[in-house]
C-alpha cells in the first residue's frame, strides 16, 4: 500500500491546472489534505493553505512569468521518483553542501520551531539535521510522490522525540503554505529546477514569519563544465551540429540580485566548488541520475546517438582524465542567505548621514595601514 492516495501523484498538474484554468480552490485544498501525513496518518496541519495565484508572478500583469517554461516539471517529477530508488545511502558530495548548509543555523542565536525543507536534498538534510536550529515541526516537502514515500518509510530511523516530521507532496513553483506560519525555509540543492527562480523565493518569504530565515544552495554556472565541453566536442564531431545537454544555472552574480528581488533583507552569498572524481564519464552519469539532476529543458533532444555518447565519454577522458584514470567533474554551489523584514533587524543609514569621511580615516590610520 503506498503512503498517499493514487490522485494525489497528479497532484502537481493538478494545482498547475488550477492556477492557470481557474479550478476550484476548494478541491485543490482537499487534494493537499490527502497529501498531507504524519507518522502514516492523516493530519490537518495548520500552516497548509491551498496556492494562491497573486504569489505565482513575479511580473507586472498576468501571468506572464508563469508562461516561460525553461523545464519540463513533469519530467523532472519523474526523475525524481527515479532518483528515490536510486538514491545512494551516503553521497559525499550531497552530505558536504547539506553540512556547509545546515552550519549556517549554528551561527544564529535565535531557534527556528516551524521549519520547511524544500525538494533536491531532503534525506541528507534530515540524517544531518542533529537538532541544529531548535525545530519542533518539520515539513520535508518534494514534488516527487516516490521520494516522499521513500522518506516516509525511513521516518523510523530519525525519529526524534522533540520534532514532529510532516511529508508533504507540493511543488516549489506553487508552495501550498499560509503566510506568516513558518520560521525556516531550507532548500538543498532544489530551486535551481523551478521555472520561476523569483517568483519561488517570494513564495518563501511569504510564508516566513517576520525575522525568519531563508537558507537555500543552488547549482551554479560552472557546474559540469567539463562535460559541456566534452558533450559540445562530440556533437560537433559526430552529429554536425549540438543541441542543449545540460542545462542553464544562475552565476554568482545572479543570486545577490535574487535575494533583493524577493524581497529579502540582509542578503548573504557565498559560493563553493566541489571537485569529485569518477572512474569514468559514464559514471558521473550514474551519479546524476540518483541525484535527479539530469536534463529536463523543455528543448532538449530526446534521442541521444549511441556513437555520439561514446565520443563524449572518449573526449571527457581524453581532455580531463588523471594520471589514475579517472575524470573530475566540478561542482559549483551557490549558497544565499536572506531574512524577512522585521524592526530589530539592522537598517543601512541613509545617503549623506557619515560623520566622519575616508580621508579622515586615512590621516588618522596613516596611508601605510590602507
Amino acid at each position: 500500500m503506498g503512503l498517499l492516495p493514487s490522485p494525489v501523484r497528479h497532484f502537481i498538474s493538478a494545482s498547475s491546472a488550477a492556477a492557470v484554468g481557474g479550478e476550484s480552490e476548494g478541491e485543490m485544498a482537499r487534494a493537499l489534505g490527502r497529501a498531507l501525513v504524519r507518522r502514516g496518518k492523516p493530519y490537518s496541519f495548520p500552516l497548509l493553505s491551498p496556492p494562491s495565484s497573486a504569489h505565482l508572478c513575479t511580473e507586472g500583469d498576468g501571468f506572464q512569468s508563469s508562461r516561460v517554461k525553461i523545464f519540463d516539471r513533469d519530467l523532472k517529477r519523474k526523475q525524481r521518483d527515479r532518483a528515490a530508488w536510486l538514491m545512494r545511502g551516503k553521497d559525499d558530495f550531497v552530505d558536504s553542501v547539506a553540512e556547509n548548509l545546515l552550519d549556517r543555523l549554528q551561527d544564529c542565536r535565535k531557534t527556528f520551531p516551524a521549519a520547511l525543507c524544500l525538494g533536491g536534498s531532503l534525506e541528507a538534510i534530515r540524517r544531518l539535521l542533529h537538532g541544529r536550529g531548535g525545530m519542533e515541526k518539520l515539513i520535508m516537502m518534494d514534488m516527487s510522490f516516490d521520494m516522499i514515500k521513500v522518506l516516509k518509510d525511513t521516518d523510523e530511523k530519525f525519529a526524534r522525540n522533540n520534532l514532529e516530521t510532516f511529508y508533504v507532496v507540493g511543488d516549489e513553483e506553487f508552495l501550498p503554505i499560509k503566510e506568516n506560519s513558518l520560521d525556516l525555509v531550507i532548500s538543498c540543492l532544489g530551486l535551481h529546477w523551478t521555472n520561476d527562480l523569483p517568483g519561488a523565493m517570494i513564495q518563501a518569504r511569504l510564508a516566513l514569519r517576520p525575522d525568519g530565515l531563508f537558507l537555500a544552495a543552488i547549482l551554479g554556472g560552472e557546474t559540469l563544465k567539463e562535460l559541456r565541453i566534452a558533450c559540445t566536442i562530440a556533437q560537433m564531431e559526430r552529429e554536425g551540429g549540438i543541441s542543449p545537454r545540460l542545462s542553464p544555472l544562475a552565476q554568482v552574480r545572479d543570486a545577490g540580485n535574487l535575494l533583493t528581488r524577493a524581497g529579502f533583507t540582509l542578503p548573504g552569498v557565498d559560493v563553493d566548488e566541489y571537485t569529485v572524481k569518477y572512474e569514468s564519464a559514464l559514471e558521473l552519469i550514474e551519479h546524476l541520475r540518483s541525484m535527479g539532476e539530469t536534463n529536463a529543458l523543455f528543448q532538449r533532444s530526446n534521442i541521444l546517438k549511441k556513437d555520439t555518447a561514446l565520443a563524449t565519454a572518449a573526449v571527457y577522458q581524453s581532455m580531463f582524465g588523471g594520471e589514475d584514470g579517472t575524470v573530475p567533474a566540478t561542482f559549483q554551489v551557490i549558497y544565499m542567505t536572506g531574512w524577512k523584514e522585521h524592526p530589530s533587524q539592522q537598517k543601512a543609514k541613509s545617503r549623506g548621514s557619515a560623520t566622519a569621511s575616508f580621508d579622515d580615516i586615512q590621516k588618522h590610520f596613516g596611508r601605510g595601514s590602507c
